[in-house]
């Protein structure tokens, strides 16, 4: 069988359920990916619920129904079938959703995953479109949410626009529908819907443009230099899909020239993005970098139901609820960024690490990872480990790298995973993001087991001049 024949057994079984229970992942892709389904199982006439856990584990398996309902795994499970089994619930009455590395069990759960057919570049959210597309084809309406929930999951990060059947198929529909509209070479930068011109130029470092990234007056200065005006007659400051496109080919030109002088390649400059022109300007709904962000706000703050509304089409309490959560997220992780860089990590080797304690919640610490990385050493990994609340004992740990990190052989899912199998954990993600939880009584122990399993990773690849 192929992936085509997995995706039409899943929708078979989904129609010939009675009802069903959803269970999902609290991130983007996952909120997306309850979005997608819900919806598809609704318009099929079959009754469904829904539950969302920020992971699958002991501690939230009774959050899992008792009952008789068909369970949809999606954004999660084909790690954690093992927990599946313990629970006593039967192969028949499962359906595993996701694009995680899948790890063996005794009983082989149902699943549709494109992992293991090589499709790298897709999340739950496309694997999950493409089943409620096998199901009816008049649900290219939430091609859409699909394309929110991979760009959320960073499917497009490393090859700068969604590839695979996640462009082929996906965004083609989207655009099919015209509910998507896709800018084939834009400017690669954040906020270009809500953020002004100069704080995008400001606030991204992929690529990192001397005297512009990390630099909000800098950019100021640089846009001034080229003769761009920033603000409109209003005096209001303007974001970059407000700019005519000549003021943007000025703004592209010039910092491929900055990048030139400095002997970077300007191969990240440009990338794929995806807009959505039915939404109102100047909110995060236009396009699906920043609708990931708001979703990801939802779930981090424990309210990925109100991102799902959103992705329903509520654009009234719902959305003021998201808007308010997002201004607190960005609050909360610009503090948690500055905390990083001002208490600074212990470097080792082929690792940097901190522990923040309780101080922040474990939702949010790999998204400041990540942020932190290009302000500290962005040629190792990051590791942040913090406590959960929910178990004294037990320690959350976040890792985030880059994709040249990535690409000399570095897979921090892999490392996490290994390493904290050995402490009696468990831990998941991908090459460039990942998580684990482990006990608390062995933090020591497993960061110095994750550096020499990274050494090794680098070692393999012959990465060792970095």
């Amino acid at each position: 069988m192929g992936f085509c024949d997995d995706v039409k057994a899943a929708a078979e079984a989904i129609s010939a359920a009675e009802e069903i229970t959803i269970i999902s992942h609290i991130d983007a892709d996952g909120i997306s990916c309850e979005a997608i389904l819900s919806q598809a199982i609704a318009r099929q006439e079959i009754p469904v619920k829904s539950v969302f856990v920020r992971q699958l584990e002991p501690l939230t398996m009774p959050q899992v129904p008792d009952d008789k309902s068909f369970k949809v795994f999606s954004d999660l499970g084909a790690g954690q079938q093992n927990l599946m089994q313990e629970r006593g619930l039967d192969e028949k009455n499962v359906l595993i959703i996701d694009h995680h590395v899948s790890q063996p069990c005794e009983r082989e759960y149902p699943q549709v995953n494109c992992l293991p057919y090589g499709y790298t570049r897709m999340s739950a959210a496309g694997v999950s479109y493409l089943i409620a597309r096998q199901l009816d084809r008049s649900n290219i309406d939430l091609a859409r949410i699909a394309i929110v929930g991979n760009v959320g999951d960073m499917m497009a990060r490393e090859t700068c626009g969604l590839v695979g059947p996640a462009r082929e198929i996906i965004v083609e529909d989207g655009v099919r529908h015209q509910s998507v509209e896709v800018h084939k070479k834009d400017l690669n930068c954040y906020g270009t819907a809500t953020r002004p011109i100069h704080l995008s130029l400001a606030y991204n470092d992929d690529p990192f443009i001397k005297g512009i990234s990390n630099n909000p007056e800098g950019a100021k200065a640089f846009l001034k230099r080229i003769g761009i005006r920033d603000r409109a007659p209003d005096g209001r400051w303007l974001v970059w899909e407000e700019l005519p496109p000549e003021d943007k080919r000025t703004i592209i030109s010039a910092l491929a020239e900055q990048l030139m002088a400095n002997g970077e390649k300007t191969d990240r400059l440009f990338a794929e993005t995806y807009g959505f022109p039915c939404e109102l300007p100047r909110t995060p709904l236009r396009n699906a970098q920043e609708y990931a962000t708001l979703l990801n706000a939802c779930g981090r703050w424990a309210k990925p139901a109100i991102g799902g509304a959103i992705l329903r089409g509520d654009r009234g309490p719902a959305y003021r609820e998201a808007e308010h959560m997002l201004t607190n997220h960005r609050a909360i992780i610009r503090d948690l960024l500055q905390f990083i860089i001002d208490t600074g990590v212990t470097e080792l080797e082929n690792l940097q690490w901190l522990h923040v304690g309780g101080r922040y919640p474990d939702t949010i610490v790999g998204i400041g990872a990540g942020m932190a990385l290009s302000k500290l050493n962005p040629k190792i990994p990051i590791l942040i480990m913090c406590e959960v609340p929910e178990d004294k004992n037990l320690t959350k740990c976040s890792m985030r790298t880059n994709e040249r990190v990535v690409a000399q052989g570095i897979d921090l899912q892999e490392a996490l995973a290994e390493a904290s199998a050995e402490y009696g954990g468990g831990g998941g993600g991908h090459k460039i993001a990942a998580g684990a939880f482990i006990p608390k009584r062995a933090e020591k122990e497993f960061v110095e087991r994750v550096d020499r399993i990274l050494k090794e990773q680098f070692a393999r690849a012959g990465a060792g001049n970095r």
